[in-house]
């Protein structure tokens, strides 16, 4: 499960080093652990990492398999999650040392800032390979963090980017080597870190408010 850590002002949440699925455990895990970063004081912000072979696998699809039942609350707490990182009043970086896919790679889009390994690794929208279209909040969500011909190649071909070629698309900020990319996130956000407060919140919810009124919305989360 998901640990939170803290190095003066950055808090580094740890995701896991499995594929970080989002079980709804795990989702509640990492909602808990945001709410520690919010009721801080004083200068902070928030890096997301993993260790090993992904930082996120995306939605945990046996889950929902099981549990036919909820599949639409289970939308609904997958998009309040991109929702709060999208306008968390804290400076938010995301270092992606491992395969970023589908939901995994929406909750990066979620953050401020994207670090991710030059040499290994892939970030990836494979939905149109696995046959499960985007919900409206998604599609709005990667096509607010991403440019025009950039979202549509990546949701219509399911191109796998590695490090070098996402950052040419400015998918991320930051491509560097293996052993560099958290610390490279944990100076990013630190050098964030004094803006950390109510008028950035502010500023996140005011643009991104078309965005977040459609992850907030719980009558028709699937369209």
């Amino acid at each position: 499960m998901p640990t939170l850590d803290r190095q003066d002002h950055v808090f580094v949440l740890d995701l896991g080093p499995g594929e970080n699925r989002f079980h709804p455990d795990w989702i509640a895990s990492v909602d808990a652990a945001l709410d520690e970063v919010e009721r801080a004081q004083g200068p902070r912000a928030l890096v997301t990492a993993a260790t090993g072979k992904f930082y996120s696998n995306g939605l945990d699809l046996d889950w929902l398999l099981a549990h036919a039942d909820r599949h639409r609350d289970y939308v609904v707490s997958v998009h309040a999650l991109f929702a709060r990182l999208l306008s968390l009043p804290v400076p938010t970086v995301a270092a992606l040392q491992g395969h970023t896919f589908a939901a995994g790679a929406m909750l990066s889009l979620a953050h401020d800032v994207r670090v991710m390994r030059a040499d290994r690794g892939f970030w990836s929208l494979p939905e149109a390979d696995i046959d499960i279209p985007f919900s409206p909040a998604m599609s709005a969500l990667i096509q607010s963090r991403l440019t025009p011909p950039v979202a549509h190649e990546a949701m219509t071909t399911a191109r796998r980017y590695g490090g070098h070629d996402a950052l040419a698309a400015a998918i991320v900020d930051r491509a560097v080597d293996e052993d560099a990319v958290r610390s490279t996130a944990v100076e990013l956000a630190a050098a964030r870190a004094a803006r950390a407060g109510t008028t950035l919140g502010t500023i996140k919810a005011r643009m991104y408010a078309p965005v977040l009124a459609l992850l907030r919305d719980t009558a028709d989360p699937l369209g």
